[in-house]
């Protein structure tokens, strides 16, 4: 039960960023904001740095990926949030849960059920709902949706790996490849964050969002099945539409929170396949 609840309260940090991201980068460029963003989630992190050595080199390797992952997954979601609405954005994201059956069909060959298929063309369809919006962007949500898709594959890695690591190590070295990723991308646009509307989004997501966040799923997939952790991750779309139309003012119109039930619907949906999915991936034998 402390695992589940501990996740809910990531997903509701989570679905908040989009507010403050939002804000932030209309005034601060995107990859210095995230490279300060993976900043300080690593520096948080540092204690664990003795941690490090115990993972190995293929722990290690799971943890580069998934930071790499990481990393250019919320370059694409933050310029595509930077061009649509709070609320747009957070369904778009939540739509990876849709997306981690194909990409394990495509990538483990693992078969893909008529549930999931559904999923997929309802989330669909509400996607092309929310493109014809007043304030929305085609655009901005294939940005985002490009973005779910780094997501499950960050999420499929995770589970495979999360059990059989320690969870301060793994999440640290997450957070160091993904800064280190960033901080160069970040050199031609490099400037220093001034007020608070970036700095609070800093702090907000660096600490709470990423380092804190990351953490307590690696520690919380430890403690939880897949099926519970897909479960409570469908979540985070509801949260971000919350604040946004509660802090970000958003009216999406009937066509356009149609679209978000469509999406919500296509997520409830495939859920299960993507916890089976998740559960098939672990039970497959690591390559020697």
């Amino acid at each position: 039960m402390r695992a589940l609840l501990a996740l809910v309260a990531v997903t509701a940090v989570w679905g908040v960023t989009f507010v403050q991201v939002k804000d932030a980068v209309g005034i601060y460029p995107i990859l210095p904001f995230l490279a300060v963003r993976f900043g300080i989630a690593s520096a948080v992190l540092a204690p664990a740095a003795p941690r490090v050595r115990g993972l190995g080199r293929r722990g290690a390797a799971g943890a580069a990926l998934a930071g790499a992952l990481l990393g250019a997954g919320y370059v694409l979601q933050t310029l595509g949030l930077e061009r649509t609405s709070v609320s747009s954005a957070g369904f778009v994201t939540g739509m990876y849960v849709v997306l981690t059956p194909l990409i394990a069909l495509v990538l483990f060959r693992l078969q893909v059920g008529s549930a999931a298929w559904l999923g997929v063309g309802l989330a669909t369809a509400g996607l092309a709902m929310l493109a014809g919006i007043h304030g929305g962007s085609a655009t901005g949500d294939l940005l985002v949706l490009a973005a779910a898709a780094v997501y499950s594959l960050q999420i499929v890695l995770m589970e495979r790996y999360a059990p059989r690591y320690d969870p301060f190590a793994f999440t640290l070295v997450e957070m160091l490849v993904a800064f280190t990723g960033l901080a160069l991308a970040a050199i031609p646009t490099a400037a220093v964050p001034r007020g608070w509307t970036v700095w609070g989004a800093l702090v907000v997501t660096g600490v709470f969002a990423s380092a804190l966040g990351f953490l307590v799923q690696t520690w919380a997939q430890q403690r939880t099945s897949a099926t519970r952790t897909a479960l409570v991750f469908t979540l985070e779309p509801v949260w971000a539409a919350l604040f946004g139309y509660t802090l970000a003012g958003d009216r999406l119109g009937v066509l356009g929170w149609g679209g978000c039930a469509v999406i919500m619907a296509g997520i409830v949906l495939a859920e299960p396949a993507a916890a089976a999915t998740l559960v098939r991936l672990v039970r497959r034998p690591s390559p020697a």
